[in-house]
């Protein structure tokens, strides 16, 4: 598989693991690749690499379709019922994933950046600090602060 190919894959992957659904995953990228090539003239490679604009751009639509996202019912027939051996899914799909979802959604932008790309892309924070344009002391400071806010507020939640 060449870099380009893996490239979107790793877009998908990225938007997959927050959103859970197919389907969601594949209209954002379309839109980020979209938008990526509405804007190419705006892109400037001294200030980042060409990857890193680009999960700039899913970030911002990822945060854009969460606030835009409202739940929507499903049938049983509609559900893909996961492998109860595999934990990943289990994971992505449990409530408490969903409600830090919903809270992590009403903190700032750039919060919610940091977030995204640790927890669903694995990035360092010297990785989102280059992303970001901020400095990796304040990534770090943001991203354990949320995560005191995020333990604080679902301690009673019971597994």
């Amino acid at each position: 598989m060449d870099n380009e190919n893996r490239l979107i894959l790793k877009i998908y992957v990225y938007l997959f693991r927050q959103l859970g659904n197919k389907d969601d995953a594949m209209d954002l990228a379309q839109d980020i690749f979209i938008s990526a090539l509405q804007t190419i003239d705006y892109y400037d490679h001294r200030k980042s690499t060409f990857r890193t604009w680009l999960y700039r751009i899913a970030t911002n639509k990822v945060i854009d379709f969460r606030r835009k996202s409202r739940p929507t019912l499903l049938t049983l027939d509609e559900i893909e019922i996961p492998d109860p051996d595999d934990y990943t899914l289990r994971y992505q799909d449990s409530d408490l994933l969903k409600s830090v979802e919903e809270y992590v959604s009403e903190f700032d932008d750039s919060l919610q950046t940091i977030f995204r790309l640790h927890i669903f892309d694995d990035r360092s924070f010297k990785e989102i600090a280059e992303m970001t344009g901020m400095p990796e002391p304040t990534v770090k400071t943001k991203y354990y602060r949320l995560q005191k806010k995020i333990r604080k507020e679902f301690s009673s939640y019971e597994t």
